[in-house]
């Protein structure tokens, strides 16, 4: 039986043959067509996912220069059409919502196509069409789904914000867009505790005085005005709309500089969340993708993205691991989950608590395993494996916020291989570049894209001369896109990414990426968490190499600890880097989708003030920057 029967990417490679001649003998034959024949490889995903055009497409690609592509011109369309489903699909089940502030909910495609139409009239009804901004202050539930998919029917442009924002955050993000309406919660559920938001919402609501209209959507211990906009009559149009209109604005973390908004098209999300879910994820029409995010970062796009192939998407309101740390595989037994995203940090947590979730729950349906968000030891890899089983795929991917999808993951044609990613996205013409631009195997390189991919950003909003969006990406390399990450190619195609390059470090001329010294560290069984810094002298000194590394509970950090992490760090690594101080710290500095802080944390340390490099409102722990605060000020 071939690892290809009964999954979409089998069919793909049959119809490729059938209806285009095409045939591939492995995945890298398949990836390489995918990037030197772009306009052969797209309009073949246009074609098998039977994308539905009001006008048809004059070229699949009619500038390939970076920035700048221009992809499938003269087609209109709309991504929202394609994600409601048809009438025939009415019965079968779109959204299974699991929340701590009110009961599980489930929608069908029908109920979810009627309340996508109903907004849509109660949104034209106030005047919003074409071009204009909704803002959305809400967690992850089917009304941020239902806003997101009828505001797309009307060609207008969406951006959110997780409630847990501080107001100054949400503020800082969406006065960018000089937004027409608002959609909020006054208040959530987070484990045991509730936060009143209140007092956020009317200061977000006074700091965007070009909202016109605001509606609170009932949750918690609000009745809300959502059914103001919710009970008029159904609308169910979809307004044509050219490839490249904009369809939402994603926000960076803000975790090195002012948040960029991110403006991404309908078509691109449309045709790479396509080819993902159904070539990578593999998910078939009654499947379920259940994947913890929050609304602000791009996997909740990519989890929306789900319906498009008629899967289910699972949401999850609330802290994931409340009331304990099983709780996502009990959800996954309930949901009947088949593919389920996991951050590489829960994995890892799960296998030093000694969980056994494929004894303590029925993962039955389970076919795949996505993980994402930051590196996956080794460790992690031979857990999964151990634990789920041969017939549940591990894909372990990274992408960005930037293209909103995956550049390099797994899928059912590669192989897993043990603490490392399988290889580059169908489509992604990925590379690591050394400093003059070379490609380079086999050692580490920035992370570049040499071909244009249609899920890259239209551009930023407000940036007319689109001198910030060249400045972001294509500066350094001119007319390649540069990612930011540190990665390191296989000469079979597999790959490491080992951290954000702008936190690479350079000790005697030795670079190494962060994710290096964490897979080293964070296997003592004392230490719960790390983050590395180092500290250039100006003089072109070795500079200063500082750990920080959190403690469990029940040991201490000593001079013997000490000794033993610098031992292991220079025998595995190099004998350059070993740290010159180890320092404990109540908790590592992360944003709220598990990155660690480096940069930030150097610029801390570097004297900057910690509100000029990093709001606390994107800290998963707004405390966690404390220690580093101190640090800096009395250096020990």
């Amino acid at each position: 039986m071939s690892a290809l029967d009964g999954t979409e990417l089998g069919r793909y490679l049959r119809w490729l043959a059938d209806e285009r001649g095409q045939h591939f003998a492995d995945y890298q034959q398949l990836w390489r067509w995918s990037v030197t024949d772009l306009a052969g490889f797209w309009s073949s995903i246009w074609d098998f996912c039977g994308v539905r055009a009001h006008t048809p497409y004059e070229q699949v690609l009619g500038s390939r220069e970076m920035p700048g592509a221009q992809w499938f011109t003269g087609a209109t369309l709309n991504y929202a059409e394609h994600a409601v489903g048809t009438p025939a699909d009415a019965d079968q089940v779109a959204i299974v919502a699991y929340s701590q502030t009110r009961q599980h909910i489930e929608l069908t495609f029908g109920q979810l196509r009627d309340q996508v139409a109903r907004v849509r009239y109660g949104l034209r009804k106030l005047g919003v069409g074409r071009g204009d901004r909704i803002v959305a202050y809400l967690p992850n539930i089917p009304e941020a789904v239902v806003g997101y998919l009828a505001a797309a029917s009307l060609g207008a442009i969406w951006a959110c914000c997780a409630p847990e924002f501080g107001a100054r955050s949400v503020i800082d993000r969406f006065a960018q867009l000089e937004p027409k309406v608002l959609l909020a919660v006054t208040g959530y559920r987070y484990g045991e505790r509730y936060f009143d938001r209140k007092a956020e919402v009317a200061e977000i609501c006074a700091g965007l005085p070009t909202v016109e209209h605001a509606f609170i959507v009932p949750y918690g211990d609000a009745d809300g005005s959502w059914s103001d906009i919710l009970d008029g009559p159904a609308d169910p149009g979809f307004d044509p709309l050219p490839f490249d209109h904009p369809l939402c604005v994603l926000f960076s973390s803000g975790t090195t500089g002012k948040p960029k908004a991110i403006v991404h098209s309908h078509g691109g999300v449309l045709v790479e969340h396509l080819k993902n879910h159904l070539l990578s994820f593999d998910l078939h029409p009654g499947d379920r993708l259940q994947w913890f995010t929050t609304t602000t970062w791009m996997v909740w796009n990519a989890l929306v993205s789900a319906l498009l192939v008629r899967a289910s998407i699972v949401l999850i309101d609330g802290d994931p691991q409340y009331p304990d740390l099983v709780h996502p595989w009990r959800i996954a037994e309930q949901a009947g989950t088949t593919m389920m995203g996991a951050s590489p940090g829960f994995l890892m947590a799960c296998r030093k608590a000694g969980v056994h979730p494929a004894k303590e729950f029925d993962l039955s349906r389970l076919r795949q395993l996505g993980a994402v968000g930051s590196p996956l030891h080794a460790d992690g890899f031979r857990w999964v494996q151990e634990e789920l089983g041969p017939d549940v795929l591990l894909n372990v991917g990274s992408g960005g916020t930037d293209v909103c999808t995956g550049i390099v993951q797994g899928g059912p044609w590669q192989p897993v291989v043990t603490g490392e990613i399988s290889g580059r996205c169908l489509g992604v013409d990925a590379k690591a570049f050394d400093e003059h631009g070379r490609e380079v195997v086999g050692q580490l390189g920035e992370l570049v894209i040499t071909s244009p991919m249609p899920s890259m950003p239209v551009g930023f909003w407000g940036d007319t001369d689109t001198s910030r969006y060249r400045a972001a990406y294509f500066a350094e390399y001119p007319g390649v896109w540069r990612h930011g990450d540190w990665i390191r190619f296989s000469d079979t195609g597999s790959c490491v990414v080992t951290g954000r390059s702008d936190a690479t470090l350079n000790r005697g001329g030795v670079r190494l990426g962060t994710a290096e010294f964490y897979a080293v560290v964070e296997e003592f069984d004392e230490i719960a968490d790390s983050l590395i810094v180092h500290l250039e002298d100006t003089d072109g000194g070795s500079g200063e190499l500082l750990l920080f590394v959190t403690i469990r509970p029940g040991y201490v950090l000593d001079d013997a600890l000490r000794q033993r992490i610098g031992k292991a760090l220079r025998s595995a690594l190099s004998p350059r880097h070993g740290p010159d101080t180890v320092l404990a710290v109540p908790s590592i500095p992360r944003n709220r989708t598990g990155k660690k802080l480096e940069v930030p944390v150097k610029r801390i340390l570097q004297g900057a003030a910690a509100e000029d490099v990093v709001s606390r409102d994107v800290l998963a722990e707004p405390t966690s920057l404390d220690a580093f605060v101190s640090y800096a000020k009395n250096p020990r």
